[in-house]
């Protein structure tokens, strides 16, 4: 990773790039350039990719390095811990607490490069960083939807309260619990496309790497 982008210079950045951007390429470019930038991703950190059918063979877990593709969504799911709860969660409300790092896999001319930190509150010593992100979660007949709450880098840097769904399909698998404990807590990494990414990422059309930890609130 080389730097966490300062959230306003992103914003300036976005804003001088779109106008260009959405003259010169169609939706189908980005697409196909986004579908290269995960490609690329993949093989450069030697990701092996398993498909569902393996994975639920697998208990739902997955091994070092290796990644579930999820082909509806289109993202790609490591497990680094499921969590110690005894079950998954269940119908119902859920206050969850999230700390992240949301990386780019691609370039972006005047936006970013392939390994800048667009934002991130784990591992960092930033004020404005310190606190994870609480959102509320809603399940309902395997329906999971989720709204960032209080102060949220996320709703404040892309102008959204709606958690990204990539963000979200990993709570159908893991067991979060309440802990303090960083070996305990739910943690995964995840390639997000832009259609389950930020409301930036599913505007502009491209892909980011998350790694995000899953704690239970009150």
């Amino acid at each position: 990773m080389k730097k966490i982008l300062l959230l306003g210079v992103l914003f300036v950045a976005v804003a001088v790039c779109l106008p260009g951007c959405s003259n010169s390429k169609t939706y189908a470019e980005y697409k196909e350039e986004e579908a290269d930038a995960i490609n690329a991703f993949i093989l450069d950190k030697d990701i092996k990719v398993i498909t569902e059918k393996q994975f639920y063979s697998q208990d739902t877990m997955t091994n070092a390095n290796e990644y579930v593709l999820f082909e509806e969504s289109g993202v790609y799911m490591n497990i680094l811990q499921r969590g110690k709860a005894p079950q998954r969660l269940q119908d119902g409300y859920y206050q969850v607490l999230s700390r992240f790092a949301e990386v780019a896999i691609q370039d972006r001319t005047d936006m970013f490069a392939v390994g800048d930190t667009l934002l991130a509150n784990m591992n960092v010593s930033s004020t404005y960083a310190s606190e994870p992100e609480e959102y509320k979660v809603t399940i309902s007949s395997g329906s999971i939807s989720g709204t960032f709450q209080g102060y949220s880098l996320m709703s404040t840097a892309y102008s959204s309260a709606s958690v990204p769904t990539g963000w979200l399909l990993p709570l159908k698998y893991l067991r979060p619990q309440r802990t303090q404990s960083s070996a305990d807590v739910a943690r995964v990494r995840l390639i997000v496309p832009h259609s389950a990414g930020s409301y930036n990422a599913s505007n502009y059309v491209y892909p980011a790497y998350y790694e995000i930890t899953y704690n239970l609130g009150k």
